[in-house]
């Protein structure tokens, strides 16, 4: 089992959260695990990647090569599209569709979503709207996680641990409506590849 990932966003978007969360649950796998981040501007706004490579073997690298990526999962999605050359043959892009405008020429959503959609396997929707729906704003990382979760060999039930174990201490209801948010990612993912 091998699964390259490339996490990308804005800060302050919570994609080092999904890194953390991932990592957690992997360790609990007793799966070999490998990390690299690039931290754009330090405050609200510059771009946050991470390359996250899980294994069953030893992995000797923590960058992860143009056209290795089995996942790419965004919560901006022209930052999902800067990631696309990394992309393997067969794998997933995974995007909010609600963009952070935070450059002045800023591509037409349109666009975005149309060289999105040319990449093949995509899951693309606005889990921003989904994080408010369910009365939780901030969780649209979680949201992603989940969206995400489908394609990472990693139990379920040991992500949603990490995710109780990474919020325990700001108490149940941010538990619970984490959880809440990762289910209804991993359940719109589920429904849009076994219909």
């Amino acid at each position: 089992m091998k699964t390259d990932i490339i996490l990308a966003g804005v800060g302050g978007q919570g994609i080092l959260t999904i890194a953390t969360i991932l990592g957690a649950a992997a360790l609990k796998e007793n799966l070999y695990l490998k990390q690299a981040e690039v931290h754009g501007m330090s405050q609200r706004g510059g771009d946050v990647q991470s390359n996250l490579r899980i294994s069953s073997s030893p992995i000797h690298s923590d960058l992860i090569p143009l056209g290795g990526a089995d996942l790419i999962v965004s919560l901006e999605p022209m930052e999902a599209l800067r990631y696309v050359p990394y992309l393997s043959e067969n794998g997933w892009v995974v995007t909010n569709t609600n963009p952070f405008v935070n450059i002045d020429n800023y591509p037409s959503l349109e666009t975005v979503q149309q060289e999105l959609e040319s990449c093949g396997n995509v899951v693309a929707f606005n889990m921003d709207e989904t994080a408010k729906e369910l009365m939780s704003p901030r969780s649209s990382n979680m949201v992603l996680l989940g969206a995400a979760s489908p394609f990472i060999d990693i139990k379920v039930e040991e992500i949603e641990l990490a995710i109780t174990n990474l919020f325990s201490k700001k108490g149940e209801k941010i538990v619970n409506s984490n959880i809440q948010a990762f289910r209804a990612g991993r359940a719109h993912t589920e429904n849009l590849i076994h219909p």
